[in-house]
């Protein structure tokens, strides 16, 4: 076997791992993108713990057909970068505010979370869910909500037999 072949081999594999190890798979479109606008929206990417990377239609076709995925064969085509993400909606919302930001320049083609294929709708829908860190800020403000009501009730009782 060639050199090039091994190569390829390997990266499709590469590719099957970041795939498995990922809670969300994004493929994205992307032309137009002058170096300044391309190198801003990967350090967003960095920012967030979000690996984004380009890779040959053929080779990313090879590592979902190794996982028994068909679904993204009509997705793989034309310039494509696909975003690897340890949670479900980070990569979305990164990619819709880049979507407004670089108007008809990148826009997300379709998707893998958590073992399966999401559209583009779906995608959208994701970037819309808070993440996780901002729910549990939320669920927090919540319960102290309740325990500061609480405790201005206990002392209001407490005040008034006092008198």
């Amino acid at each position: 076997m060639s050199a090039n072949i091994e190569a390829k081999k390997q990266v499709v594999e590469e590719i099957s791992e970041k795939i498995k190890a990922s809670k969300s798979v994004v493929l994205v479109h992307y032309a137009g993108l002058s170096v300044a606008e391309d190198t801003a929206l990967r350090h967003e990417f960095r920012k967030q713990d979000v690996e984004y990377k380009v890779y040959k239609n053929t080779l990313v076709r090879k590592a979902f057909d190794s996982l028994n995925v068909k679904d993204f064969d009509g997705d793989l085509n034309g310039p494509t970068a696909v975003a690897f993400a340890k949670d479900e909606t980070t990569a979305c919302k990164i990619l819709v505010d880049a979507a407004k930001k670089y108007t008809d320049k990148i826009s997300m083609k379709s998707g893998y979370v958590d073992g399966a294929y999401v559209d583009v709708k779906g995608l959208s829908a994701l970037a819309a869910i808070p993440s996780k860190t901002e729910l549990y800020s939320m669920l927090a403000g919540t319960l102290s909500g309740f325990v500061r009501g609480l405790a201005v009730a206990l002392k209001a009782v407490a005040d008034k037999k006092a008198e």
